[in-house]
């Protein structure tokens, strides 16, 4: 597969929601997975109180010991967090909707920056309208991918501060901006939190947290992730992929991303278990096994670069107040 110098243009809208009526209409039983799980509160308390007592442990430490204990610790506990604030932003912790924005703002506490509500959204249009350039958050900038290249160096720099361009990403979709009294809230929260890290502990302890969210999300095997999701690294053709390796069981089967998007109101804990139940429907797909092998691929690979992702114009009969539920929908006779 040749390095690309553009996206791959399709017709026709995101493929997910085609394969959730095949899943309903063929396992209806499936209808069982979809619920709630507190317990993933229970995941951001213990992630959250790691990183306080780790800062607590690195704020006298020479700073190379601080980010040695972030790129080797806390990268982890810190990106358990992002699915948690994941699972927040698709309202699968907790029956009320209020409450699933407290948790989302209670596991972004580490991350230093008030993303949490912001992310939500994003992300449900992510789902809604995948690949659709100024709606789909997920997809990088031409100038972005046109900067980065296919080069090591550019790759790792993008890795390395993959949290601003994803932040740059959200002016394109003007359509999506949002500044309510929850987004608020998440700002004044978070900067209290980072206020009291700073007075009890000091900057180094912030630096940890800081560097802890920047490893987590980038120049870490974990920010693999991202490259796993949608980059077309095993197939041209196909748009999502899964990852079934061993860090599934300490960040919460996040690499089950074929199964998540075909049924966003699924929790973490029942993703393995709709691939069980439907496995005629994943069984055929391309996946990955190692974060660190797609690490390695994506950085050192000039066949595998930013524009390796599809993107299409249709937004099908989607609304933009689309709550990227059609499993729900779907189970409803919607």
């Amino acid at each position: 597969m040749a390095y690309q110098q553009d996206f791959t243009y399709v017709t026709g809208t995101e493929p997910h929601r085609t394969r959730t009526r095949e899943i309903v209409k063929a396992h209806p039983e499936v209808k069982k997975l979809i619920t709630k799980n507190p317990m993933t509160f229970v995941w951001i308390l213990g992630c959250v109180s790691m990183q306080i007592g780790m800062a607590y442990l690195v704020k006298d430490q020479a700073w190379w010991v601080i980010l040695a204990a972030a790129w080797l610790i806390g990268a982890f506990p810190t990106h358990t967090l992002f699915v948690c604030i994941h699972e927040a932003a698709h309202n699968l912790i907790f029956k009320k909707p209020s409450w699933n924005v407290y948790a989302g703002i209670v596991a972004n506490f580490p991350s230093l920056a008030p993303t949490a509500i912001s992310f939500k959204n994003y992300h449900l249009k992510h789902h809604a309208f995948q690949g659709v350039h100024e709606l789909d958050a997920d997809l990088p900038d031409h100038w972005e991918a046109k900067l980065i290249n296919n080069y090591f160096i550019g790759k790792a720099l993008w890795l390395l501060l993959f949290p601003i361009f994803q932040a740059i990403r959200t002016l394109r979709c003007l359509e999506l901006a949002v500044f309510d009294r929850w987004v608020i809230m998440n700002i004044v929260c978070q900067l209290a939190f980072d206020a009291i890290i700073v007075y009890a502990m000091g900057w180094p302890a912030l630096g940890y947290m800081g560097a802890s969210f920047m490893f987590s999300v980038g120049l870490h095997p974990l920010g693999a992730r991202w490259i796993q999701e949608h980059y077309l690294v095993l197939d041209k053709n196909q748009e999502t992929y899964s990852y079934y390796g061993a860090l599934n069981g300490i960040n919460m089967n996040v690499g089950y991303h074929n199964e998540h998007h075909d049924m966003p109101s699924v929790p973490w804990n029942n993703l393995p278990k709709l691939k069980a139940i439907a496995p005629e429907f994943y069984d055929n797909l391309k996946y990955h096994t190692s974060f660190t092998k797609l690490f390695f691929t994506f950085l050192f690979s000039q066949e595998v670069g930013l524009y390796s992702r599809i993107v299409r114009k249709e937004r099908g009969k989607v609304t933009l107040d689309d709550n990227s539920t059609p499993d729900v929908q779907l189970l409803q006779g919607k």
